[in-house]
Formats: structure tokens, sequence, C-alpha cells
């Protein structure tokens, strides 16, 4: 019988990606989405985990930090791998070191341009479109100590015209994400 791997998502938000990678594993032989964590109690992905039969708890910002309460969590359902997916909190070093290489975020633009603390979401696309940036796209990259400074596993770029607003390289990067982030992740976990 083949081993699985268990996979822990953490997320903040609605959970667009999350859900991509839920629906990408549902059926998946080896690789399984075990659980979800956010750090927001209102979190859209709270109901995309239900919906997908997909455990998920709440831990507030002082909890993350507490390593007994989230590596207790993490060891009750066996994870193997955490991938981020609009998860807005620092990963804390006691996470990068007991999982080292086996954390993965997804950044909406190609590192290192338009990385660090606060560059999010509408942050970002709105700092590529001042920049007049004549590209832009997702990195999907180990976790480290830092913001967005993790080694890079894979980007994929898309082209910006001058007539782009913040939502229309918004709608771009999303559709880049959802297509490559799933498939990433399986060659990460298969490595």
């Amino acid at each position: 019988m083949t081993q699985q791997t268990n996979i822990a998502i953490f997320a903040s938000g609605g959970g667009s990606n999350a859900e991509a990678l839920m629906t990408y594993f549902a059926n998946h032989e080896k690789i399984k989405i075990a659980l979800v964590i956010t750090n927001v109690e209102s979190a859209g992905v709270i109901a995309k985990a239900y919906k997908f039969g997909i455990p998920s708890r709440f831990i507030a910002k002082k909890d993350f930090l507490d390593a007994e309460i989230v590596s207790t969590l993490l060891s009750d359902f066996k994870i193997n791998y955490i991938v981020l997916a609009g998860f807005l909190l620092l990963i804390p070093a006691y996470l990068i070191n007991a999982f080292e290489r086996r954390i993965v975020n997804i950044h909406p633009a190609l590192l290192p341009a338009f990385g660090g603390k606060g560059m999010y979401g509408a942050n970002v696309h709105k700092s590529v479109v001042a920049a007049k940036a004549k590209m832009t796209g997702i990195t999907i990259h180990y976790c480290n100590a830092d913001y967005d400074e993790g080694s890079i596993i894979f980007q994929a770029a898309s082209k910006v015209f001058e007539t782009d607003t913040a939502e229309d390289i918004a709608h771009k990067v999303l559709k880049l994400e959802h297509a490559y982030y799933p498939p990433t992740i399986e060659r990460v976990v298969n490595l």
C-alpha cells in the first residue's frame, strides 16, 4: 500500500486557492488535504473546507505563536506538508524548523519584486500598476523565516498592459494561481 501524504492548508481569507487545492486532491491516490487552519474566525475558507468534508480549525494569532498548540494539532492529523493559501501571518521559527522545505507559499507576483511584509493581495497588484511593470505573475516558493524570501520552486508570468487596473491584474494572477499551484504542490510532494 502506498503511503499517504497529508497536507494542512493555512489560509486567512476566502480560500479560492485552498478550494483549487481541495478540488485537485479530492480523489488523489497519495495526497490528501487533511486539515485547514485559519487565523480568521469568519474566513470563507472554513465553508469551503466543510463542503469537502475537511476538518478546519481556527487558531488565534497568540495561540499560533505557541509551538505546543500548533505542533500537537499538526501531529494529531499526521501532517507532512503545510501549504499556505493566502495566509497572512509570518510562519514562526518553530514551524520553519519542524517542516524544513515542507512549507510552501504562493505569492501573487514575480519575486523578488513586490514581496515582503504587507505585500499581499490588492497591495501587490496596486504596486505593479504604480511601478508600470510590464510583467507580473506568480511565485511558488518554500517558506523561510522572512516574508517571501524562501527559495523559488516555480514561476509563471503574465503581461501587464498599460490599460490594466489592479483588478485586471488580480484576475490574471488568480487564473495562474489556480492553474499552477495544485500541480506544483503535487510535484513538490513527489520529489
